[in-house]
């Protein structure tokens, strides 16, 4: 069954790490519901914080889940405790593949309806919150980002849920599709400069990298990508 592990939140803590100085990348789990809203800015789910929400947050950027699967992965390659939230993600799921979910896929949870928007990219606060060496390049060498979500009808999510998968598009470009194609894998851009179910942002930059002068080896540069498709810090 396809369900939440949990729900999390993050408070806004002090780091080195981020522009303004604070993040609430730390999510830990909470005890019963938690409203899931559409963000003018910040953080669509209850009691979440996002700090630098001139590159976090919004519509586009209003939930993140990451797989309980693919947490485990990690386990015996990180220092850090693998627990849910540890990536700084809102719902932790289970028997979701998280990397394979279609863009402008749609989930029922709980009392809510999410939309599958666009692949998290890595940035220096996850890095730093982590602690990891390196960090930036073993997670996008591993390609499995989790996803963003938009909130399409506002409702209240627990532990527990499950997760339906009531809608899904034809195009069949996924979330590691659009991931590798904007870290990895230019030669999959065009796949994106299209679909109108992604991130406006991501689909412009596919755009400008589609007409980038040939020779220009964005795979060497992740950190290229644009700031607002970063962390939910």
């Amino acid at each position: 069954m396809s369900a939440l592990k949990s729900v999390n939140v993050g408070k806004a803590t002090a780091t080195e790490h981020s522009d303004v100085g604070v993040t609430g990348i730390d999510k830990r789990p909470v005890d019963g519901p938690v409203r899931l809203d559409v963000p003018v800015e910040g953080s669509g789910v209850a009691g979440d914080a996002v700090c630098d929400r001139r590159h976090h947050g919004g519509p586009d950027q209003a939930v993140y889940a990451f797989a309980w699967e693919d947490l485990g992965t990690w386990a015996d390659r990180i220092a850090a405790e693998i627990r849910p939230g540890v990536f700084g993600e809102n719902l932790t799921t289970v028997g979701v593949d998280v990397t394979g979910a279609v863009i402008g896929e749609r989930w029922q949870v709980g009392g809510a309806l999410l939309e599958v928007s666009v692949p998290r990219i890595p940035c220096r606060t996850f890095a730093g919150f982590l602690g990891e060496r390196g960090w930036i390049k073993r997670f996008t060498e591993d390609a499995r980002p989790g996803a963003y979500l938009r909130v399409i009808e506002p409702g209240e999510v627990r532990a527990g849920d499950t997760v339906e998968i009531v809608h899904r598009p034809s195009h069949g470009v996924d979330i590691g599709t659009v991931f590798r194609a904007l870290t990895t894998e230019p030669d999959l851009l065009p796949k994106l400069v299209d679909l109108a179910e992604l991130a406006e942002e991501a689909r412009n930059k596919a755009r400008k990298r589609t007409g980038m002068a040939v020779g220009i080896d964005i795979s060497a540069a992740p950190e290229a990508v644009p700031d607002r498709l970063r962390d939910a810090d």
